[in-house]
């Protein structure tokens, strides 16, 4: 059985799914990307896979709606610059979603082979080599209006919603800055993935690009404090705000104390200032020659036990109080620290920390049971009784989840949820990005709370588009 595709027969089937990565003992030595870049003639066999099929379900399955099939199909037919055209036109990074989106969960996950017993086209792979391959042959077009625009528009935050906003404000030619809390732009793209996922590098020739083509960044501000959101709204003519949640979500129970555990976001943030040349604080974080357990069973708390294992810590372990089955992170996350030599100690929840002179030696957990599945509930979690257990640990990092932090310093006049997020038309089921505040704008986790890079892109990208809409709207209105 093959699929005619528009370069011959392809073997789909014959040709099994391929995603070469480091072995595992050599990738923990250090924090590259785990992903073998593959060469040109393996891309045209993984890409040739696709079965086109008539109903495209991993495009459907992409927040962005990427015509995945179309560049897969140019891929093997070798125009890859024609599959850099067809990817740019609807995201602003390729390359970065290539790499980092859980496609196990989205497009791979969707994919017609995967769901008829075939393993999934390599879709990621394909699309970090198709938008690697346009920065090598410089194929990355600089942003070069071909209008400019008197009006200016403010951004908070320089993560991946406000880097996608940014593109697509200033090839329409708006003068764009970006006010952002940390001194490098790239938000978790630079200080919460770890390399070994995102490489530096790739971030860095973004935000360059974004800078040549424009767009001011004004680093190390946090708006709230240094810059109200009058100051903004009064020096431009539309601000959108696309700040993270990076307020965590705090273990409580007997022994947590100050210096008791560390936050995932502060441990993963050191880490990438050391990969990013940073001189070393004497405060820095670093697991080797400790045993460490990492409480959580998100990505983050998957980035922190491989980080872990490439510090040098003498064990890791992973305590998450429901089943594998069962977690929020990806399965190929797992799989991957599974192969470094992380421990997971599944349907444990923490119940207190133990400590002697002042530090912390283990962790008392209770052993967790399932409810029975109820339709349309997620499965609540018991205690079992007499299960306690202990955990040795003298390093407890918290990836409980984040939340937003407090918005509401603001304005007092910006709409929050009860959850705090920032309200816009669709917490009212209908489309759009526009706040409370006339001319203020929201897109990213500051409207879903904490969500995927893949879906902050696509808020920035369409929050850009309104935003075009509501400017050229005032200014038909000022001339009229």
């Amino acid at each position: 059985m093959q699929n005619k595709g528009p370069s011959g027969p392809q073997g789909f089937v014959v040709q099994p799914r391929r995603l070469p990565k480091t072995e595992a003992s050599l990738r923990v030595q250090d924090f590259g990307e785990i992903i073998v870049k593959p060469t040109p003639e393996n891309l045209k066999v993984q890409a040739g896979r696709c079965t086109d099929c008539g109903v495209p379900f991993c495009q459907n399955a992409c927040p962005l709606q990427n015509n995945i099939p179309d560049w897969l199909g140019l891929s093997a037919e070798d125009e890859l610059r024609e599959a850099w055209r067809v990817a740019s036109a609807t995201s602003t990074m390729p390359e970065i979603c290539g790499r980092i989106c859980p496609q196990d969960r989205l497009c791979e996950g969707s994919c017609t082979l995967n769901q008829s017993g075939w393993e999934a086209v390599t879709i990621g792979s394909v699309e970090a080599f198709i938008g690697d391959t346009a920065f090598d042959n410089g194929w990355v077009a600089p942003i070069r209006p071909l209008h400019e625009r008197g009006e200016s528009v403010a951004i908070v935050g320089a993560g991946p919603a406000g880097m996608a906003a940014a593109d697509r404000l200033r090839e329409q030619g708006y003068q764009v800055t970006i006010y952002d809390r940390h001194d490098r732009p790239g938000g978790l793209l630079t200080y919460g993935i770890p390399g070994f996922k995102l490489e530096k590098r790739v971030v860095q020739r973004r935000t360059d690009r974004l800078a040549d083509g424009g767009v001011t960044f004004v680093q190390n501000c946090n708006v709230g404090t240094d810059v109200t959101l009058d100051d903004l709204r009064g020096k431009h003519d539309a601000v959108l705000l696309a700040m993270g949640v990076y307020q965590a979500r705090a273990l409580s129970a007997p022994g947590v104390g100050p210096g008791s555990t560390i936050r995932a976001l502060d441990y993963l943030t050191h880490q990438n200032r050391r990969d990013l040349g940073d001189a070393e604080g004497t405060d820095w974080y670093s697991a080797k020659g400790k045993k460490v357990v990492v409480i959580g069973g998100g990505d983050t708390a998957m980035d922190c036990v491989r980080t872990a294992i490439r510090q040098g810590a003498t064990s890791v372990v992973c305590l998450y109080r429901r089943d594998k089955d069962n977690m929020p992170g990806s399965a190929r996350e797992v799989s991957n620290a599974e192969e470094e030599g992380v421990v997971f100690e599944w349907l444990g929840a923490p119940k207190a920390l133990m400590s002697r002179d002042g530090a912390t030696t283990s962790i008392r957990a209770a052993r967790m049971a399932l409810s029975e599945p109820e339709l349309g509930k997620r499965r609540e979690i018991i205690a079992v009784p007499g299960g306690d257990f202990d955990l040795e640990a003298d390093m407890v990092i918290e990836a409980l989840g984040f939340e937003p932090e407090a918005f509401a310093d603001h304005h007092a006049e910006l709409e929050l949820t009860d959850w705090g997020t920032v309200v816009t038309p669709q917490h009212r089921n209908t489309q759009g990005y526009s706040t409370s505040l006339p001319g203020v704008f929201a897109a990213g986790d500051a409207v879903r709370g904490a969500s995927l890079v893949v879906w902050a892109v696509r808020d920035g990208q369409d929050a850009a588009a309104e935003i075009d809409r509501y400017l050229k709207a005032q200014a038909a209105s000022v001339a009229a």
